[in-house]
């Protein structure tokens, strides 16, 4: 037989006990042993609770891992702040024990803990973050019997736009992507999960064709657009552009013609950090797309605005999955620079508050959400390679390769002309509207689209840094830290 796994239950409460009691009833089955309970009431300490005495509290676990010699803890305690968790899970990582979770109390259906759902400690778990309050009804008043459209619906941020919006009953959601494989998958997911409740319409287009689009919103005639299609790959786009500006710049300028043409009622905009004193051409083509949203807001019915926040926790592209590639492969784990910092949501909660911004939105804001404390990547490597079983610089070395091209040590959300306001929701914030020449970007647009369609990038540049004088070197913004 097998050695059994000894095992440390944090939390006595009910959560904890359904633990206790699943484990003793198949200790053979789980292959584990409960040797160690602790609970930080003080009333508990030295009570027996299933069978089990309470040998302690929180802060207790690295000597009572030791006394009982635990190979592995389980974090069983439903109804907690994430603040609170991460502090709790923060203390078990200073063990060499395998550290579990049950689901939150949000996760768990009927109060009951399925042993099965148990599952390893996340990233998403050490943000500290707790979960979002929405207005539901809000959201709902303006998406419920709505024709809603979102582009990149097949990417991270538009999959999960999809998966929210559905559950508020549009009259009609329509999936558009240029990239078949991925928007389908989100397509089939919907189906199989709600079978059909919503009608959906799922086109394969590119928004750099305003006449493929013009098609399309004379069709479906959208009242509400999300706009997520973007190309948003740093170094990337710095190689590339000309690629750059046709699709973050001309095709959001697309968009913008045929919302305004066909009567959208609310146009928003997925923006994002790096728009803000951008040092690389992605952002800078973000920082455009928000003017142009202020600018057709002020000429235009509909209601254009935008929505800014960091980086999302698993996005396409982002350092979580290629740190889990790393680390699966024994590394070593490539941070670009010990001490950049950058912003992080989880993607639920990112898009939740972008659809409760789009609530609130009467056209022309720049919406900012709170992004939290800012993470050492550092850090978040470091603690990625604890969670996989490893140690940092031992069993996984950490490789620093430079600042990448476009690449900053730091993000802002907000500039400092910008201003911020308050809102109802105490995690939404709102820049201040600015005014721009309208007639001299339209015409540096119309030399940068040549450009563009000339491949002249010497020339997309600098047009860009004109139309974004904020665009910045990141070279001399790095040496300011």
């Amino acid at each position: 037989m097998a050695k059994l796994s000894r095992v440390m239950i944090v939390g006595a409460g009910e959560a904890g006990q359904m633990v206790i009691s699943e484990i003793n009833k198949n200790k053979g089955k789980l292959n584990r042993k409960v040797v160690a309970l602790v609970d930080d009431d003080d009333q508990l300490i030295g009570q027996l609770v299933c069978g089990k005495i309470v040998d302690g509290k929180v802060d207790d676990i690295p000597t009572l891992v030791k006394k009982f010699m635990v190979d592995e803890i389980i974090f069983s305690i439903a109804n907690i702040s994430n603040k609170r968790k991460k502090e709790i899970i923060d203390i078990c990582r200073t063990t060499s024990c395998y550290t579990k979770t049950i689901p939150s109390f949000l996760e768990i259906i009927d109060g009951k803990v399925d042993f099965k759902l148990i599952r390893d400690v996340e990233i998403d778990d050490l943000l500290g973050r707790d979960p979002v309050s929405l207005d539901m009804d809000k959201i709902r008043d303006y998406i419920s019997d709505k024709i809603v459209m979102v582009t990149g619906a097949g990417g991270t941020i538009g999959s999960e736009l999809c998966r929210q919006i559905y559950k508020y009953g549009p009259s009609k959601l329509v999936l558009l992507d240029n990239y078949e494989n991925n928007v389908y998958s989100i397509q089939q997911e919907l189906v199989m999960k709600y079978e059909n409740q919503v009608e959906m319409d799922v086109v394969i287009a590119n928004v750099r064709e305003e006449k493929r689009l013009d098609q399309l919103f004379s069709s479906f005639k959208p009242d509400i657009v999300f706009h997520a299609a973007a190309h948003k790959h740093v170094p990337l786009m710095e190689a590339n552009p000309t690629e750059a500006v046709k699709n973050n710049v001309f095709g959001t300028l697309n968009l913008l013609k045929v919302s305004d043409k066909y009567k959208v009622k609310k146009f928003v905009l997925i923006s994002t950090d790096k728009a803000v004193n951008p040092t690389n051409i992605m952002g800078a083509t973000k920082r455009l797309a928000e003017k142009l949203i202020q600018i057709y807001n002020g000429i235009s019915s509909t209601d254009y605005v935008a929505v800014r926040f960091g980086n999302v926790l698993g996005s396409n592209g982002s350092v979580v999955p290629l740190f889990k590639k790393q680390i699966m492969a024994g590394g070593p784990v490539t941070v670009t620079h010990k001490d950049i910092i950058r912003y992080f949501m989880t993607i639920p909660e990112a898009v939740a508050l972008v659809m409760q911004a789009g609530a609130m939105a009467h056209g022309g804001e720049i919406f900012v959400l709170d992004m939290g404390d800012p993470v050492k990547i550092d850090d978040l490597a470091r603690n990625m390679i604890r969670l996989s079983g490893f140690e940092p610089d031992v069993d996984i070395d950490i490789v620093y390769t430079g600042l990448r091209p476009g690449e900053k040590l730091y993000e802002e959300l907000l500039m400092a002309e910008e201003g911020l306001k308050v809102t109802d929701h105490n995690k939404i914030f709102i820049g201040s509207p600015q005014r721009f020449n309208e007639e001299e970007i339209f015409s540096r647009l119309a030399e940068m689209k040549a450009a563009a369609v000339e491949e002249n990038s010497d020339k997309v540049v600098s047009l860009l840094k004109i139309l974004v004088d904020t665009y910045r070197n990141p070279d001399d913004v790095n040496k300011l830290i």
